[in-house]
């Protein structure tokens, strides 16, 4: 639908679908203000931008979503208004501009064999101080890394059959007779930075060796959310065996 106000102007309203991963967000309507706490909607206004709409874009959504709550499929309509001689975009120019902002910088080529390399270096008996977290002192950093695998996933509910066919899913798992505060969540964000080039496969050594937990690359810290508890085995003597598959992380394929 469009229309020519008396300015020659030119405005089309447009109705889109979306999808995403509420974790971070403070439900879907925009937030507005000095608050820290960010909607969906404001990452969907900030791409709007790039249309150089005469009048600033606002969606008007169909279905408001809390604070932390996923969307498979919501919709909204917003208006965008031309300058004068400029004809309406077609809808699929302006799927492609919203598209091209809102891709996620994390789904890129991710270098696999890099991290199963990087991986065998925490495989043993090491101290792993480097990656614990501080606030829950232990008698001794040291632990047995029995196994790391990196291993193909499926595919997230939350992604199109389109999507689908561009991406790769892979789990991360680690098996241990116990870990340290937020080691996996650690090792988890260390491997992926290898995966995506920002590490070295060597440098997880380096890092391991330095026994520093306040180190440039060690600091960082996946997010909980996509970590698994996946099993607790025991052996013949009662000694117990966790295993913890890391967050899901794709990349193109």
């Amino acid at each position: 639908m469009s229309s020519a106000p008396a300015s020659g102007l030119v405005r089309a309203r447009y109705l889109v679908y979306f999808q995403y991963v509420g974790t971070d967000f403070n439900g879907v309507a925009a937030v507005r203000g000095p608050q820290r706490a960010v909607g969906v909607l404001n990452y969907l206004e900030e791409a709007a931008e790039r249309l150089n709409s005469v009048e600033p874009v606002r969606f008007t959504i169909s279905s408001r979503t809390d604070a932390g709550v996923h969307a498979l499929s919501n919709a909204a309509h917003l208006d965008v208004q031309r300058r004068s001689g400029r004809p309406p975009f077609p809808p699929e120019v302006l799927a492609e501009v919203l598209n091209r902002h809102l891709r996620h910088p994390a789904i890129s080529c991710l270098d696999v064999v890099a991290v199963q390399e990087a991986a065998q270096h925490l495989l043993g008996t090491h101290d792993f101080s480097a990656f614990q977290s501080t606030g829950s002192p232990v008698p001794s950093p040291v632990r047995t890394m029995r196994r790391v695998s990196v291993s193909p996933g499926q595919a997230s509910p939350l992604v199109t059959p389109e999507e689908s066919r561009k991406l790769r899913f892979w789990n991360l798992e680690f098996e241990s007779q116990s870990f340290l505060y937020r080691q996996v969540r650690r090792m988890t964000a260390v491997l992926v930075a290898v995966g995506l080039g920002a590490l070295a496969p060597a440098q997880v050594k380096t890092i391991l060796e330095s026994q520093d937990p306040l180190g440039k690359h060690q600091t960082r810290v996946a997010p909980a959310h996509g970590l698994f508890l996946k099993s607790v085995l025991y052996g013949n003597l009662g000694a117990a065996s966790c295993t913890l598959q890391g967050p899901q992380f794709g990349s193109h394929g």
